[in-house]
């Protein structure tokens, strides 16, 4: 076999093959065209290397994908892999026209990954109809952590909170750090912080210690999570699946083990749709109650302080604390009713279940169904809470205006530096005008009454989102529509300042398997703690 047989041209000598004797020629050369296409991001080579149909398997460290189709969705995406070679290579005969690769690559650049593949002879041809990729050891997915440690920071050595790691969305000030805002030229331009974030302070002070400083959207002006300067971070519950935003780094830490906290922000559902997307536990708490002090701003008049967790358990923890007498400086206010449960009655918003994925409704549907069954029912009443885009435009022009009036100066003095959607959405935002404001201002009060009156004796209860996460490989223009019909679901919870608590509640098919969609439950103003107990008597009636 020549030198360059294997690896392309950056291979060196021939790799070790155990079997050789036994190889079929034709197996390898189809292995060597593989390896030379991956090295090339030769897409249609890498394509047709891959066996058609819904059966083909491909996994990583990020999970698994099945299906030729997700499989090629992904590989779009990701890109060439570095230069490297093929040092060994163990082949197993497992029968008639199949075959096991196992291949051992050194990267130029150091380090060494693996690939084990199944290949079967298909109408003549070897195709892969199951692979595993083992990635050279990484210090860290610059994706998810601007900067992380183990710990970064140490918490308290004893507390409620003590054992558990926090990942910091990249918004909160952080003594002796930059914030970066998801922005390179924003964390250049940057200075260290003298002080650090109420926020972040209180849970060091109950014991979590800090894991790093996690990935934001820009300027946390999205809610999709795909950062064009730092990559899209992984979705812990999907994979090939985006893992939506703004607060997508610590979303993302969590769902895949890295922390078991993210501490975030919700304006208009940067909580809430990561949650969702990824099968966490996600909190918006109520707006004021938790201090903003040291936290980056985006829109004051909606911006809110929340937490992902992996489970209800740890989330109550969290509350019990931070929103507790015994909690520290973070608290303003402690709402006293918090320790009343609240109303087991739930009202359903008619025109959200209009607007969902049709998939969704009959997931939720059957969700209803389950809790009407259950030993725990409750009532349940659909309710009219009007047209979403009544919430939806108001509350777009007052954020826009606040987001140009916050960040604007910085905007026009480094043109070129967001990526192109968050740029639009400035310059969209930089187009409002006084009038425009002051009339949205005047809609929003009695908006906020609206859904208040509806929560004053029960919860509102609805899906946290359309559907499942978009595919990372999602056009702008499908990724912008998904945001459009979100933000109309989750902006009425924000313009009424509420807490609104999602939880993966229900499973939906999507283009790459299973998909997890959270049910939204919000409640009355100040009544989180009381909100995150009910969310998991919800759960556990319906698992029941």
């Amino acid at each position: 076999m020549p030198e360059t047989a294997v690896g392309g041209e950056h291979s060196g000598p021939d790799p070790a093959i155990r079997g050789a004797a036994t190889l079929p020629a034709d197996l390898l050369e189809a292995f060597t065209a593989y390896e030379q296409a991956i090295l090339a991001n030769d897409l249609d080579v890498l394509d047709a290397s891959f066996a058609p149909g819904d059966g083909t398997m491909r996994g990583d460290a990020a999970g698994l994908l099945v299906g030729h189709d997700a499989i090629s969705a992904f590989r779009g995406l990701r890109g060439g892999v570095p230069p490297r070679t093929i040092e060994r290579i163990e082949y197993r005969d497992l029968g008639p026209d199949v075959a096991l690769l196992v291949s051992v690559s050194r990267f130029v650049g150091g380090g060494t990954g693996l690939q084990t593949q199944v290949w079967e002879r298909i109408d003549g041809t070897w195709l892969i109809t199951a692979a595993h990729v083992s990635p050279r050891a990484q210090a860290l997915d610059r994706s998810v952590w601007r900067t992380v440690g183990d710990p970064l920071w140490q918490g308290a050595w004893e507390g409620p909170l003590a054992g558990l790691s926090v990942a910091v969305k990249d918004l909160f000030a952080i003594k002796g750090y930059r914030i970066g805002a998801g922005n390179p030229a924003f964390l250049a331009d940057a200075r260290a912080e003298t002080t650090t974030a109420a926020a972040v302070t209180d849970l060091l002070r109950a014991g979590a210690s800090l894991r790093g400083i996690a990935r934001t959207d820009e300027f946390a002006y999205s809610i999709a999570g795909d950062n064009v300067h730092y990559g899209i971070p992984p979705n812990g519950a999907l994979p090939g699946a985006l893992p939506g935003g703004s607060s997508s780094g610590p979303a993302s830490a969590v769902a895949t083990g890295q922390a078991e906290i993210g501490l975030a922000t919700d304006t208009a559902g940067s909580v809430r749709v990561p949650a969702s997307y990824q099968g966490l536990w996600g909190l918006r708490t109520t707006h004021g109650l938790v201090p903003r002090q040291g936290l980056l701003p985006l829109a004051q008049s909606f911006d809110t302080v929340g937490w992902l967790t992996r489970d209800g358990a740890t989330l109550q923890r969290v509350v019990d604390w931070c929103l507790s007498y015994d909690g520290s400086e973070s608290t303003e206010n402690v709402f006293g009713e918090s320790d009343d449960d609240l109303p087991w009655r739930f009202v359903v918003p008619t025109e959200v279940l209009e607007s969902v994925e049709p998939e969704t409704r009959a997931a939720f549907d059957a969700f209803l169904a389950t809790l009407a069954a259950s030993t725990d029912a409750a009532p349940v009443k659909q309710v009219s809470i009007g047209d979403l885009d009544e919430y939806f435009v108001p509350f777009r022009t007052v954020q826009g205006a606040e987001a140009w009036r916050n960040n604007g100066e910085w905007v026009t003095a480094h043109p070129g530096a967001l990526g192109a959607a968050v740029a639009d959405r400035f310059r969209a935002a930089s187009e409002v005008t006084a009038e425009d404001e002051q009339a949205a201002r005047l809609a929003l009060p009695p908006l906020a009454d609206r859904i208040d009156a509806l929560v004053a004796d029960a919860v509102m209860l609805m899906p946290t989102v359309p559907g499942p996460s978009p595919m990372r490989t999602a056009e702008g223009e499908r990724v912008n529509a998904v945001r459009v019909a979100t933000l109309r679901m989750t902006t009425p919870a924000a313009i009424a300042g509420l807490p609104s608590l999602s939880a993966p509640m229900l499973t939906v098919r999507s283009h790459l398997g299973d998909a997890p969609v959270g049910v939204c439950v919000t409640s009355r103003s100040g009544t989180d703690v009381a909100l995150v107990r009910l969310a998991r008597r919800l759960a556990d009636a319906v698992a029941a």
